[in-house]
């Protein structure tokens, strides 16, 4: 397997990185067969693993570090998360509220969450650490420090951002300079031939700072697994009953996701390679990609995905994907992973009165 370079940190890591957020009570709750599927992944040449502190509240953690015992961590760069709320039960609904100091990304919670990671992680450092989403009651100076200090006594390797706006992106990457801390420098965005909104803006962006990128979801949460077809009942699983809006097929813009996946299956099919493979790919043809992240639940769908790597598709099929879904083009704000409060928040538009 060929190697890329993770940014400019110097790291080397493998055109696919294992998603373990599949691991536990969201996905595979027996732990033996999550160890399996992540050996199985490192067996084929993969090097690289990303997880989250929030995954399962915790158990997916923990069930890394179990697979990475007996002699296997040295060889693996591995990234996990920050920012979710801790302290609820895994199986609790999305945005259940806990204690509000147990999360976000202030100075306090990082310095206190990083030491339950590495615990969990089983770890005496984390390769890449990353901020999982804004935090607009945070000033990101504060969470530059915090890493930078973290990195500085050797707890982490490097640290990055996930589904980070491009502007906060660049934001940072000035705050860094102009304050000589260290910096983000590596991004995990969406990113599928479903979801091309960071092609406009955050991809150029990345590039211009020699930022790794490390999309997540190239399946667009399974709309491009091949089971969403025309004549085919539409799946049912646990992340569509935790994020109906995403799948909720009365939603317009859903409908016109239904479609576009049925046209790049019937593409796929043409072109003699399965959706699945035709959708990682697509990602990994990008200049700016590092390397998607793939999150198998079964021993099956690891298998499904990870030859990916080994496929280049022609200027042609790109240019039939650009014409099902033009460059760009996103078809529902759901799939972004992260909304501003200017969107969610009313009074962020309307000027007060008196």
């Amino acid at each position: 397997m060929d190697y890329r370079s993770l940014g400019r940190t110097g790291m080397q890591v493998s055109p696919l990185c294992l998603g373990a957020m599949m691991f536990g009570a969201w996905g595979e709750p027996d732990h033996d067969e999550s160890v399996r599927i992540i050996h199985k992944a490192l067996d084929a040449g993969l090097n690289f693993i990303d997880t989250a502190d929030v995954y399962s509240q915790g158990e997916s953690e923990i069930i890394v570090g179990k697979a990475l015992a007996n002699g296997r961590r040295d060889d693996v760069i591995l990234a996990t998360k920050f920012h979710g709320q801790m302290g609820v039960p895994a199986d609790a609904p999305m945005g259940t509220k806990g204690d509000p100091n147990s999360q976000g990304n202030s100075r306090r919670w990082i310095i206190r969450e990083v030491e339950n990671s590495l615990r969990r992680l089983n770890t005496e450092w984390i390769d890449l650490y990353q901020v999982h989403r804004p935090s607009p009651d945070t000033d990101v100076e504060e969470t530059l420090s915090a890493l930078t200090d973290l990195q500085r006594q050797g707890k982490i390797r490097a640290f990055g951002s996930s589904t980070f706006p491009p502007h906060e992106i660049v934001e940072a990457q000035w705050v860094a300079e102009r304050r000589g801390l260290g910096r983000f420098v590596t991004e995990q965005p969406p990113y599928s031939m479903l979801v091309r909104g960071i092609e406009a803006d955050l991809l150029p962006v990345t590039e211009r700072y020699g930022m790794g990128v490390i999309p997540w979801s190239p399946l667009a949460g399974g709309w491009l697994s091949g089971k969403y077809r025309k004549g085919q009942d539409q799946p049912e699983s646990t992340r569509s009953r935790r994020l109906p809006q995403r799948y909720d097929m009365s939603l317009p813009e859903n409908q016109r996701k239904f479609d576009a996946a049925d046209k790049l299956g019937a593409l796929a099919d043409e072109a003699g390679i399965s959706l699945v493979h035709l959708a990682i790919a697509f990602v990994l043809q990008h200049p700016a990609v590092t390397a998607p992240i793939i999150g198998p639940r079964t021993m099956e769908q690891l298998e499904s995905q990870i030859g990916a790597a080994d496929v280049t598709l022609t200027p042609d099929i790109l240019d039939k994907i650009d014409e099902i879904v033009p460059p760009g083009t996103s078809f529902s704000r759901a799939d972004s992973g992260y909304v501003p409060p200017a969107l969610t928040d009313p009074f962020a538009r309307r000027r007060r009165a008196g």
